[in-house]
């Protein structure tokens, strides 16, 4: 039989007790601090005034102004969420032999556990009590090679491919959505439910791993000399507009 005539109508109930529980369990549920908001807008602030530089909307009074604000802002650290530093020294790398070295890698260790048991307790919870379910249909076609990925749990090898099962839907919520978590929220955000999975114990060594937090006194003192580069490229989209319109509809001579 082929996919294309196989027909499913799923229960309204399998969205209500099933895919909806599943979901709202897989949603983030960490908050971030106020501070650590400020701190990553700030910086989503500075980016997107840069990028439309070459064609602002923002008079140059205006965009001077917020350049010279966010320059100064950056250099003092008042947008850091631990609060201004304290002093330009840099600090010395710490001795991975140093008892207390021992002791944050022990505690990276810890975290890394108790990240993983919840998440295999909810994996097995979806697997005993709804294993086998069918709970929703993809809008846009796929290729036989994301099957596997979609229908984790369900051998029927007539089922269009974008129907997703119950055990897929849990990895998609997991691992499928830092993606979106990263574009909306920024880099360092607390809904990167993975990120502490696959974070290393041996950060506290001095080498950074792929998940550590971002360093955003050394991004603000690389965004300072970014502002002043853009400011050269600044142009105002409103400039001569009066003339432009003028010329569109033949009241002056063209240029």
């Amino acid at each position: 039989m082929s996919s294309s005539t196989v027909s499913l109508y799923l229960d309204p109930q399998i969205r209500d007790w099933v895919l909806f529980p599943i979901t709202l369990v897989m949603s983030p549920s960490k908050k971030q601090t106020l501070e650590a908001i400020r701190e990553q807008r700030a910086l989503i602030r500075s980016q997107v005034l840069r990028a439309a530089s070459a064609n602002s909307p923002a008079p140059p009074q205006y965009y001077i102004s917020i350049s010279r604000h966010l320059s100064q802002a950056f250099a003092a650290g008042t947008y850091l969420k631990e609060g201004p530093p304290k002093g330009d020294v840099p600090p010395t790398p710490p001795n991975p032999m140093d008892p207390a070295a021992m002791d944050g890698m022990m505690a990276g260790m810890k975290t890394q556990m108790v990240m993983m048991v919840p998440q295999m307790i909810i994996m097995g919870w979806i697997n005993f009590f709804f294993q086998g379910f069918v709970l929703i249909k993809l809008p846009f076609p796929l290729t036989l090679g994301f099957k596997s990925m979609l229908q984790r749990g369900i051998e029927t090898p007539d089922m269009d491919v974008r129907w997703v099962s119950s055990l897929s839907w849990y990895f998609l919520n997991f691992f499928g959505l830092n993606g979106l978590y990263h574009l909306i929220l920024g880099g360092d955000n607390a809904a990167d439910s993975s990120r502490d999975m696959t974070a290393s114990p041996f950060a506290a060594s001095g080498a950074a791993p792929p998940g550590a937090p971002q360093d955003f006194n050394k991004l603000f003192k690389a965004e300072i000399d970014n502002l002043a580069f853009s400011q050269g490229l600044y142009s105002w989209v409103g400039a001569d507009v009066e003339d432009r319109v003028l010329r569109k509809y033949g009241k002056l001579p063209p240029m």
